[in-house]
């Protein structure tokens, strides 16, 4: 990302500390870079110890300041609670949670597997609650107020052809965000969302685009034109976690070029044409992009 085209004062962040779930790549890691180049504590976990610690070094040598680096597996709720109880022994509480974490692979539902569905959802549906559950009780019980911010797409208001169990899981943590708002609100804890079109990156390529799309070119189905640029993202993620922003609470907010408005924003016109050798080449794909993933965790 270039951080020159971030809008917002150095120092804006300064004093922040924040979680980024899945923060080691994509996304994750942009915004992380953002929080830090504007003077936050960031601490950020994912599945892949080395590649976590990887995204921490190379960002503290590029901008300074501290990032911290953990391997966890947020499907697993004790996983959570180590880690953030070694989150809290290295500063106190957090003043921001970013919900990044998230699993999809494109695939006609009829071929979806009970571990496929519980794969997507186990990761994107509870494990997004798990974090918000263990870390919200504690700011609630410390009487500390924070900014909670997850991920999702326009799927949630049109549903995801093609991405079901996805859809299905991050229309349930746009419920969250909305219901939590207003019963934790009275804690001064905000709950908003990010509906994010596209904005290629190497995970989104392999999984939702085998073999297809995957850099920043022109998008004729978009009426912009383009695909999004990572510092627009970025901006809009400081703008919902820093000072200044503390009436917005409930919202989730599509960054998309008016894509969701224009041509649904899903998957349908894309892959509903295509017959059966097409999906199985697909599926060899994403098999053995997931499973170069799983050969470098560590947790």
């Amino acid at each position: 990302m270039d951080t020159s085209k971030l809008m917002f004062r150095d120092g804006l962040m300064a004093g922040e500390r924040i979680l980024v779930t899945g923060g080691g790549t994509g996304l994750g890691r942009e915004m992380t870079e953002a929080f830090l180049k504007l003077g936050a504590t960031v601490y950020i976990c994912g599945r892949r110890q080395g590649k976590v610690q990887e995204t921490a070094d190379a960002l503290m040598e590029a901008h300074g300041g501290k990032v911290v680096a953990h391997g966890c597996d947020i499907r697993d709720p004790e996983a959570i609670k180590a880690m953030v109880d070694a989150i809290w022994a290295d500063g106190g509480a957090l003043t921001g949670v970013v919900n990044n974490a998230a699993g999809n692979f494109v695939s006609r539902t009829e071929d979806v597997s009970t571990n496929g569905f519980n794969s997507i959802s186990d990761i994107v549906f509870k494990g997004t609650f798990y974090v918000t559950h263990d870390i919200g009780k504690r700011l609630i019980e410390e009487g500390k107020s924070a900014s909670f911010l997850s991920i999702l797409t326009t799927w949630v208001w049109n549903g995801g052809p093609f991405t079901v169990p996805s859809a299905m899981s991050k229309s349930a943590i746009n419920t969250m965000t909305q219901s939590l708002a207003v019963e934790w609100g009275r804690y001064g804890l905000r709950f908003n969302a990010i509906a994010p079109g596209l904005f290629p990156t190497d995970g989104m390529s392999a999984r939702l685009s085998p073999g297809g799309r995957g850099n920043n070119s022109a998008d004729r189905t978009n009426p912009m034109g383009r695909h999004g640029e990572m510092h627009e993202l970025a901006n809009l993620a400081v703008f919902l976690m820093g000072q200044g922003a503390e009436w917005v609470n409930g919202q989730t907010i599509a960054i998309d070029g008016a894509g969701f408005q224009a041509n649904a924003g899903n998957f349908y016109q894309a892959l509903s044409p295509l017959g059966d050798e097409e999906w199985d080449k697909m599926r060899a794909m994403i098999k053995g992009t997931n499973a170069k993933d799983k050969a470098e965790r560590t947790v």
